[in-house]
Formats: structure tokens, C-alpha cells, sequence
């Protein structure tokens, strides 16, 4: 099993800063870039600890810090940790893979309200390792808490073996949709949205 993950495997040298400008483009642009943070907001309290998983350059964890959440955001690549830190100050953006996430060991020892898993995170993490990231997430959410995944399903993760591994986790499912605005649903649509949640 390769430690390595996909998001480097898959992509040149040169995606990461592609990444980072295609979004800051789209920012500048004044596309709507906030649906997922938009959802997880309206799923609770004001002030809530969110954990921003795969956060990328960052773009859902400042959305979320911008409508009043604690947010730790984390990414296993330094360049788009670098993007966060510089374009969204405020948050704490800190470089771990999911895989091995600890975030008590670095600084950060209180439990999560939530944590958002956007962006296809899942597609992009070590061939094999997703029972891993997954028990990882749910040790890092407190008793009650959600953990939100987005991904296609055409990414080469099986929803069927998600909700197994989520299951393995200790999360049980508690919603799906289609669409991070919550459309319903269906067998066969393209792309998933999974509310899960620790027992309280």
C-alpha cells in the first residue's frame, strides 16, 4: 500500500499552483465559491469548532471563520497551506495528512463540533488509507458531532465501501444528498454529500 498520497501521485509539479490560482481566479471573478461552507454553517451554533479536512487553500475553512467559526484547517500539501495562510488570515492552517491527523499532539487538543471533508479529499488521500482517515476524523469530533463528506462517485471510492469504513469509524450515516445544496439524493447520481455522525 502506497503512504503517498494521490493528490501528488496524480498530478504534476506544477498543480498545486494551479489549484491555488484557477480559485483565486474564480474569487476575483465573484463566483459563488461558499455552498459547502453554506451548508455546514446552518448545521450549527454560532462559535462552533470546525476542522476543515483537506482544507486546501482554504477557501471553505474562511468562509466558515467568516460567519463566526473556530476553524483549524489542515492539508497534506505546504503550497496550498501557504495559499490559506496568505490569502485567509485568521484560522489556524496547519500541514498534516489525514491519514496520520493529530492535532493534539499540535496544539489543538479540543474536540471538533464539525468536521467538512470537501473538494473530493477522499479521491485524493493514500490508496488504502481511507479506513484510516476516516477513524482519524472521528477521534478528532466530539460525541454528537458531524463529519461532512463530499465526493464524485466516479473518483474510485465506492460509496458502498465508505459507508463500511465510516461504519468501521464509528460514524453512523445520517444523511445523503446529491448536491452540497441539498438536493435529494438517488442511485446513480454523480456526486455525494454524507452527513455522518459520533454517537453522543
Amino acid at each position: 500500500m502506497s503512504a503517498t498520497p494521490r493528490w501528488f501521485t496524480d498530478h504534476d509539479a506544477h498543480h498545486s499552483q494551479w489549484y491555488i490560482d484557477r480559485f483565486r481566479t474564480l474569487a476575483a471573478d465573484g463566483v459563488d465559491l461558499d455552498g459547502e461552507a453554506r451548508m455546514v454553517d446552518a448545521m450549527l451554533a454560532r462559535g462552533s469548532r470546525v476542522l476543515d479536512a483537506g482544507c486546501g487553500p482554504g477557501r471553505v475553512g474562511a468562509a466558515l471563520a467568516a460567519r463566526g467559526h473556530d476553524v483549524v484547517g489542515v492539508d497534506v500539501d505546504p503550497a496550498l497551506i501557504a495559499a490559506a495562510q496568505e490569502d485567509h488570515p485568521g484560522p489556524a492552517w496547519l500541514v498534516a495528512d489525514l491519514a496520520t491527523l493529530d492535532l493534539p499532539a499540535a496544539g489543538h487538543p479540543e474536540p471538533f463540533d464539525a468536521v467538512v471533508v470537501a473538494g473530493n479529499v477522499l479521491a485524493f488521500v493514500a490508496v488504502g488509507t481511507e479506513p484510516l482517515v476516516l477513524s482519524r476524523l472521528a477521534a478528532h469530533v466530539r460525541p454528537d458531532g458531524a463529519v461532512v463528506v463530499g465526493f464524485g462517485t466516479d473518483r474510485g471510492y465506492a460509496l458502498e465501501d465508505f459507508d463500511r469504513h465510516a461504519a468501521a469509524a464509528g460514524l453512523g450515516l445520517e444523511h445523503r444528498f446529491a448536491t452540497w445544496d441539498l438536493r435529494p439524493w438517488r442511485a446513480g447520481s454523480g456526486f455525494a454529500v454524507t452527513v455522518l455522525r459520533r454517537p453522543a
